[in-house]
């Protein structure tokens, strides 16, 4: 019975989300700047980078910027630039998405910002550059948004702010929305993050459903002009597979989408992202992309990451290895391939989901916890040599926490609490 209820659950919910919608059904724009997202930069200590939309009718905009005064009138003074506009027309929908990269910036500095021009402005955000090597980070982690965005997400996203607004950056582990070409599910998934976007960096990395089956296996058509990333990785998947250095953690984002589809960028990710380990001046790395070196769900595999992947996240010591794709939750570490005894891998591997759609959990050798049908996010901190998780539900309650304690020469130490 209890199965029979969950089954009917994921499909109500899983109709929750697309009710209603069978064509491109756009979000308007007006003359006021919406949607906007900040981003991270090759280096969020010195530069951020920032995109915002409006109607077809406001063709360029200003990005303002300047160290945060509590003195309404130093606004004055603030630094001026013309952002880089260009014109954006989809199926029914047409706009003006604007984008700059602040630069020049002083590291650990509170800022503040706004976009528009003339009588149509945002409000002025605050944000904080990032710090130094050594300085303790926080990062906030969701798996797959995709359902229930606005309904349902919203409150996650919120819960999640209001037990980390010091985050340095927030990490999407792809299926960001259900259809990637429709524009009105961006639109909930903004509505949903709301100032939270606009102040706390993003990484976002593919996953197959910003991929348009319907538009020839594409890449989203809103994907490159709604955020602003580094653009350091291959050629060809350049914004879906990148790095971003901040505070001592290398964060790698690959797109195992179009490693699965096209075996010319499978072979560029994989040189590259040996390169990019190799030559990695920072203490810990993060690696995050959509599909599972080990899957949760029993009729799915990923052979072509887990055999391309894998040997370099061993080679060169990744510490954590952050997944979606299966829609129910798991971690593993001391049961990986590789690991002999009571040793372990030395590579936490996490898969989440954040939105409504759930698959059945199962329980898998590889797995040192695994759950389901459970809304969650994770939020993550390093202070020296010590990175603490912590996986709460979306009500706020604690649902799995550990910590990896780096041992130089030797594998970390995962200690369980």
């Amino acid at each position: 019975m209890k199965a029979t209820v969950r089954n009917f659950t994921f499909l109500l919910l899983t109709a929750i989300s697309v009710t209603g919608y069978t064509q491109n059904i756009p979000f308007p724009a007006g003359p006021d700047p919406d949607r906007i997202v900040l981003n991270v930069t090759e280096d969020p200590s010195t530069s951020l980078a920032v995109t915002w939309r409006t109607c077809d009718t406001i063709s360029t905009s200003i990005a303002e910027i300047m160290e945060a005064s509590s003195d309404p009138m130093a606004t004055l003074k603030a630094v001026k630039q013309v952002a880089h506009s260009e014109k954006f027309q989809y199926d029914n929908i047409s706009v003006f998405y604007h984008s700059y990269i602040f630069k020049n910036l002083k590291p650990k500095t509170r800022y503040m910002y706004r976009v528009g021009t003339e009588n149509h402005w945002s409000e002025w955000f605050h944000i904080t550059t990032a710090g130094l090597p050594g300085d303790k980070l926080s990062f906030i982690y969701f798996g797959d948004v995709q359902a229930g965005i606005k309904s349902l997400w919203s409150g996650v996203i919120r819960a999640a702010y209001a037990k980390m607004p010091e985050a340095n950056a927030i990490m999407y582990a792809g299926d960001i929305v259900n259809r990637g070409e429709f524009d009105h599910e961006w639109g909930e998934l903004f509505y949903a993050g709301n100032f939270i976007h606009s102040t706390i960096p993003g990484i976002m990395s593919p996953g197959n459903h910003e991929y348009a089956k319907t538009k020839g296996d594409k890449l989203s058509a809103f994907w490159r002009p709604q955020f602003t990333l580094p653009e350091n990785g291959p050629e060809g998947v350049k914004e879906t597979a990148y790095f971003s250095d901040i505070q001592g953690m290398r964060f790698i984002s690959l797109n195992s989408n179009q490693a699965e589809e096209v075996p010319a960028d499978l072979e560029s990710q994989k040189q590259w992202l040996d390169s990019v380990l190799q030559h990695n001046p920072n203490k810990w790395t993060c690696v995050i992309f959509h599909h599972p070196i080990y899957s949760i769900a029993p009729q799915r595999d990923n052979p072509w990451m887990r055999d391309n992947f894998k040997p370099l996240f061993d080679k060169y010591k990744v510490d954590l290895v952050m997944q979606g794709h299966d829609h129910a939750y798991a971690r593993g570490m001391k049961k990986i391939d590789g690991a002999t005894g009571h040793e372990n891998s030395g590579t936490m591997y996490v898969i989440s989901m954040s939105g409504a759609k759930m698959y059945k959990e199962n329980q898998k050798p590889w797995m040192d916890k695994n759950g389901g049908h459970t809304q969650l996010f994770q939020l993550i901190t390093v202070d020296g040599n010590t990175l603490s998780y912590k996986s709460y539900t979306a009500t706020g309650d604690l649902f799995d926490t550990f910590k990896l304690i780096k041992q130089k020469g030797k594998k970390n130490k995962l200690v369980e609490d």
